[in-house]
């Protein structure tokens, strides 16, 4: 289905960002990797996108907390496939902790990785997908795109500035064969959840009883939501069935905001 467009997905080393650059490279699309790891994981994960399909699998090791570097990947990408015919701005982090204590320099790495790194994306792929009528920008917002949790405010703030981003390049692209939608996982089992599960089970005494409290807490399902799942939405947005649908975010959260 997507043989010969490109996929840039960020934040794809491991977890949500992996799991739909599986998918898509089992629909044939070239895919550029990026993100952080060890190099042998990271060579992993290459081999493993590239066992999947006709596609060719490239790495960028573009920090999204600076500019320069994301500029070059993304001209780097234009140089080697053409244009980036879909982008998935996946690539995030968190910190929890009450406001008042909240150290400013993790608000600013937050901000700039969780949304402003999808801006400087969205504008410098924008130009070749107008020129080519066709693109497919996904945005990896989060269940706190639409509400809040306690302790998370950065986190929260950054996902519901996505779901802005979101709506207003949708209207922007409207007319250009070009769709712009979110997707709002609820909890999936990703190095970032399992960071708070660890955290939970120091006083909760294992990890089972922390994966219990935490899912307890918001998710009605209380199952994880599964990168595979993820992925296929994603390929879905890229397919011509979703080329209407446009500015939305598509909660997948187990119930959770059905509460």
């Amino acid at each position: 289905m997507l043989k010969n467009k490109t996929a840039l997905i960020t934040g794809s080393t491991s977890g949500i960002g992996l799991g739909i650059a599986t998918e898509l490279a089992k629909q044939n699309a070239n895919v550029i990797l990026n993100g952080f790891g060890s190099e042998a994981d990271i060579k992993t994960a290459i081999s493993t996108i590239d066992s999947l399909g006709t596609g060719r699998v490239v790495y960028s090791s573009a920090n999204m907390l600076k500019v320069n570097e994301i500029e070059q990947m993304i001209a780097d990408a234009q140089q080697q496939f053409g244009s980036v015919d879909i982008l998935v701005n996946n690539a995030g982090i968190q910190h929890v902790m009450p406001i008042e204590n909240f150290p400013t320099q993790k608000w600013d790495d937050i901000i700039a990785i969780n949304l402003t790194s999808a801006f400087h994306t969205t504008r410098l792929c924008l130009t070749k997908m107008r020129a080519n009528n066709w693109g497919r920008i996904i945005n990896i917002a989060s269940v706190h795109g639409l509400v809040a949790s306690v302790n998370k405010s950065a986190y929260v703030a950054a996902k519901h500035g996505i779901i802005g981003l979101t709506k207003t390049v949708a209207l922007e692209t409207a007319e250009q064969g070009i769709t712009v939608n979110s997707i709002c996982p609820g909890f999936t089992l990703t190095p970032l959840i399992q960071a708070q599960i660890d955290d939970r089970a120091k006083t909760l005494g294992s990890q089972e009883a922390a994966i219990e409290v935490l899912l307890n807490e918001k998710q009605p399902s209380k199952t994880f939501v599964q990168t595979e799942h993820l992925g296929q939405l994603a390929l879905f947005l890229c397919s011509d069935a979703a080329s209407q649908m446009t500015g939305v975010s598509l909660p997948v959260d187990g119930g959770w905001t059905a509460q």
